[in-house]
């Protein structure tokens, strides 16, 4: 315990060190006009360190004491800073009391950084702990002292309110009436030994300094820092002042706090029921991408040079990231790339007026047992940097939204699935278990991408910014002849919100189950893919399953580094729409609304926005900044996979989709070709002599930060533009009677071949 003259020193010192570190924070305070406000004064310790190794070093030791003579230096040195102004200065500036500082970036080290809760050998230490939100309570007013009066000598003094009691005050037992002696101390007066007190009672408008803002919140560990089979535990965290309402259920924090311990106060005969509570210093909210800390300039290097040497058949390059992706999983190519281009993300729009259009793409996997869907979800959510797994056996909608829970006789918000997916992704195996009434729940989630809570008294409005992967089996044996209403038995309004919705059926095919069995069994064939048998272990039975290493002759990356890469496009380019994919895509929605076969549940217009999203992912996908001509064609081959089960190309099932290796420009071209074609936009079709074009160019060009527009110079347009379905009926139209004319394009059904 540090003595007074010690602690005067310390304060001495600290106000100096502040001062130097921080004077235009101070002077900012000194010229603010509340005087009642809490201000926050951030020091971070790593820098701290280097100035004064022996005072940061106390802090670390003893931070119950330290923080608060932290406090009084913060007080003293704006002191110090008002007797250098003048005097007119001085005029304008006031020291401001209620001056907290707030200790960031501790030294990275184990006994400093928390990812798991701290335990009791922990007591009385400060630390940083990551987490999640899950709970928070109602930001009480506590009030920190009471007044009480001796009944012997009339005295009155002051009782603090205990932390570890709840902040609960606890009548005295002693008189607490203090006299100044000759040294300036005040000490306890021994002539006066009454045991009997009263409260006195504060008066209304009394100074409100005595009370203080509070509010509790949950914080769980971080589900995908654990090791798998862990079960995340949860803590509560104690914010003060200006700390209280600074996050909410779903975020992603990192506090800097006081391991201490709490328990209710006693009875004769009771158990005393103690719990660990962290006491919050700082608390900073972090909700972006958490692997930006894996991106080093060495894997942005890389990630630049891999896309310069495939800047001539850059499909290549896009078929090795995808094939990248879940190797364990053979084939199914196609399923591989709408998973990643879900990952990749398109680009949120706010216009003017406060319409929001979500950038966020879901997407629905329905199949057979054993075709992988819940390895694809498991993957998707390893290599997410924030993401929750979920299943629907046993979801309500409480444990998918938000959940009211009481507590200490209040009524508190529990965050559930989709609000702790918050900006990231939210994978729900056996969607289709969900009960019909909690389906509905996740309507708004999943296109405004908010959730509005009304329950005991509490109405707000959480945020579930996310994707959403899904994977659900048929009601029973898939018929093709039946619409996806039927076979899955989800209504048209949520079938409307998944921008892909792929079939993956196990159909008979001798070559495909021979490599299949090959695979399983440990033998070794001479296919287009090299890949080497997975032991026993990796295997589970009717999974088609196998190690791929290699693919175009190199080493595939690993999860690591495919997370790496697909966080640094996401948050590095914000592709634009060019003129040419906008006459595609506008062209191509107008001729799903004008057939006859068409399916009123997907052929609405949220179809153009997935298209839209689609071509923006797949343009982050190879690099650029752009949405040309390539990245529009492969939207729409995703949708019509999505919407008829076959591709362009001749595939009959999405299980059995493989890419080639080497030869991704000219297998591209040719679907491009065919597409265009009957789109009746062969004008727009790249040519097969330069393929460094649009539609073959995707090396990013850090100088000029222009990518390779191929055929001409594009103009940008705007994503309202693409949004406005009157001006779809006008797009390359050479007729002017469209609806008499049986041989237009508009009259294509888009599942002939």
């Amino acid at each position: 315990m540090a003595t007074l003259t010690q602690s005067r020193d310390f304060v001495a010192q600290m106000a100096l060190d502040i001062l130097e570190m921080r004077r235009d924070n101070i002077e900012r305070i000194l010229c603010a006009q509340d005087q009642t406000r809490h201000y926050s004064l951030e020091i971070e310790l790593t820098i701290y360190m280097e100035t004064n190794a022996f005072v940061c070093a106390y802090i670390l030791q003893r931070p119950a004491e330290a923080l608060t003579l932290l406090d009084a230096a913060a007080v003293r040195a704006q002191s110090l800073v008002l007797a250098g102004e003048s005097a007119e200065a001085q005029l304008q500036m006031s020291v401001k009391p209620l001056v907290h500082v707030r200790c960031t970036r501790l030294p990275q080290i184990t006994d400093l950084q928390f990812q798991r809760v701290p335990r009791s050998n922990h007591v009385g230490k400060l630390i940083n702990f990551v987490g999640t939100v899950i709970r928070t309570g109602m930001v009480k007013m506590m009030e920190t002292r009471k007044v009480f009066q001796c009944s012997t000598c009339n005295g009155r003094f002051y009782v603090p309110a205990e932390r570890e009691l709840g902040y609960q005050v606890i009548k005295p037992t002693r008189c607490g009436v203090g006299v100044m002696g000759d040294n300036g101390v005040f000490s306890r007066t021994n002539d006066c030994d009454g045991k009997k007190f009263k409260e006195v009672v504060t008066d209304a408008g009394a100074n409100p300094s005595d009370c203080r803002d509070y509010q509790e919140i949950k914080v769980q560990e971080q589900v995908t820092k654990l090791a798998l089979g862990t079960i995340p535990r949860s803590i509560l965290v104690l914010l003060e002042d200006d700390l209280a309402d600074t996050c909410k259920p779903g975020d992603d924090v990192s506090i800097v706090g006081t391991v201490t311990r709490r328990w209710m106060f006693l009875q004769p005969g009771e158990r005393a029921d103690i719990e660990i509570v962290l006491v919050a210093n700082h608390v900073r909210v972090h909700n972006e991408q958490r692997s930006n800390l894996l991106l080093t300039d060495d894997l942005k290097a890389e990630f630049h040079g891999f896309w310069s040497h495939h800047k001539h058949n850059p499909m290549d390059g896009r078929n090795f990231i995808v094939s990248s992706f879940s190797p364990k999983i053979v084939g199914m190519s196609l399923v591989k790339l709408a998973v990643v281009l879900l990952l990749c993300g398109g680009v949120s729009k706010l216009d003017k007026s406060g319409l929001k259009m979500r950038g966020d793409s879901h997407m629905l996997l329905v199949g057979d047992p054993g075709t992988g869907k819940s390895q694809f979800l498991r993957y998707a959510a390893r290599i997410s940097p924030r993401s929750v797994l979920t299943t629907g056996i046993g979801s309500t909608n409480a444990g998918l939204t938000v959940t009211a829970v009481k507590d200490s006789g209040e009524w508190q918000l529990e965050a559930g699935a989709l609000v702790l997916a918050d900006r990231g992704l939210c994978c729900i195996d056996e969607f289709g278990s969900i009960k019909e009434h909690d389906k509905t729940a996740i309507h708004e989630a999943m296109e405004q991408q908010t959730i509005s809570v009304a329950k005991a008294g509490l109405v707000c409005k959480l945020n579930t910014r996310c994707s959403i992967l899904a994977a659900t089996n048929p009601k029973g044996k898939y018929d093709p002849n039946q619409s996806m209403e039927v076979n899955v038995a989800l209504g048209s309004p949520l079938l409307s919100r998944f921008d892909l919705i792929l079939t993956l059926l196990d159909t008979q095919n001798d070559t495909w189950d021979k490599k299949i069995s090959s695979f399983i069994l440990g033998l070794k064939q001479n296919d287009p893919v090299d890949q080497v048998p997975a032991d026993a272990s990796s295997t589970a039975p009717g999974a088609t399953m196998a190690t791929t290493n290699m693919f175009n002759g190199r080493r595939l990356w690993d999860a690591d580094k495919l997370q790496a890469y697909l966080t640094y496009v996401k948050t590095r380019f914000q592709p634009l729409l060019t003129e040419p994919a906008n006459e595609i895509l506008k062209r191509y929605y107008q001729i799903q609304r004008g057939s006859d076969l068409r399916n009123a549940a997907r052929t609405t217009i949220r179809l153009l926005e997935s298209l839209i999203r689609l071509a923006q992912a797949h343009a982050r996908l190879m690099f650029r900044e752009h949405v040309s001509v390539q990245d529009a064609i492969n939207a729409i081959i995703l949708v019509e996979v999505s919407m008829s089960s076959t591709s362009l190309d001749g595939v009959q099932s999405t299980l059995h989709s493989v890419f080639s290796e080497g030869d991704g420009t000219s297998e591209y071209l040719r679907k491009e070709h065919v597409l265009l074609a009957r789109l009746g936009l062969s004008n727009l079709s790249s040519d097969v002599g330069v393929p460094d074009d649009e539609n073959g160019g995707g090396a990013f060009d850090e100088d000029t930060d222009v990518q390779d527009a191929g055929k001409g110079n594009y103009a940008y347009i705007d994503v309202d533009d693409v949004d406005d379905v009157d001006d779809v009926d006008d797009v390359n139209d050479n007729d002017d009677d469209d609806d008499n004319d049986e041989g237009s394009v508009y009259s294509w059904n888009p599942t002939q071949k």
